[in-house]
């Protein structure tokens, strides 16, 4: 449908899972889309599936834990491409966290959490600004999760990293707005990829049950409300949250 046509789009951990999704989604709606993940390898396939039908992609290596990391990244997309016009912050530590009760946390695993899940997020919305600013034009989506509402035992840490981003967001679309960058949540509910999920079949029905939509989410749930943030379409909303998560009631 073209609605991202000739932007350029990054997604940071689109290497796999919901980013993956995005990416190949963000693609088939006109935009150049940056594959950008730790595991370069896994981001060339990537890359080379948006190619293989007619889209445009490349693959960048980058770690979100790591600020010099994120600025080198995107000094690599306007080297690129001259301009940067979305910023999915897609990338989190999740399937390979400990989880346990919150007194067994360990400061390095809080830590590990927060560098990857909110100081990336704010670094690397930090090195995108100036681009999106001198433009005139930008939306950046921040991708939280649904569980924030209730929280969740035994996910202290990821709950506390993703709620930051509410915050984050809001103080940003203030900062940015005045240039016309707009900064939003996407936040999703249960949502089925390839990466294996941390939660019993017994756990995952009770889940279901809350749902009004009784199925689990896919990523492809979630594109459609991520193209239109990313899109004109939205020109006049920032600072706000999406729920994609099959109309969960969390009351």
């Amino acid at each position: 449908m073209d609605r991202l046509k000739d932007d350029v789009s990054v997604i940071t951990g689109s290497a796999q899972g919901i980013g993956r999704s995005l990416a190949r989604g963000f693609a088939s709606e006109g935009s150049r889309v940056v594959v950008a993940d730790l595991n370069v390898e896994k981001a060339e396939v990537v890359a080379q599936e948006i190619r293989a039908v007619g889209g445009q992609a490349i693959a960048m290596c980058v770690d979100m834990g790591d600020a010099g990391s994120i600025g080198e990244m995107v000094d690599g997309v306007i080297s690129e491409f001259g301009r940067l016009d979305v910023l999915v912050n897609n990338a989190a530590v999740f399937s390979a966290m400990r989880v346990g009760p919150f007194e067994s946390i360990t400061a390095e695993e809080w830590d590990m959490t927060m560098a990857v899940n909110v100081r990336g997020v704010f670094f690397a919305c930090q090195a995108v600004s100036p681009h999106m600013r001198a433009q005139q034009r930008g939306s950046i989506i921040n991708v939280s999760a649904a569980m924030v509402i209730h929280g969740r035992r035994n996910f202290a840490h990821y709950v506390t990293s993703k709620s930051a981003l509410l915050g984050m967001t809001r103080t940003l679309a203030s900062e940015l707005g005045e240039d016309f960058v707009r900064v939003n949540v996407l936040m999703p509910g249960g949502t089925k990829t390839e990466v294996a999920r941390r939660l019993s079949p017994e756990q995952e029905a009770r889940l279901l049950e809350t749902q009004a939509i009784h199925r689990w989410g896919t990523p492809e749930d979630l594109l459609g409300a991520a193209v239109f943030l990313a899109s004109p379409e939205s020109s006049f909303i920032s600072g706000q949250v999406i729920n994609v998560d099959g109309g969960h009631d969390y009351y």
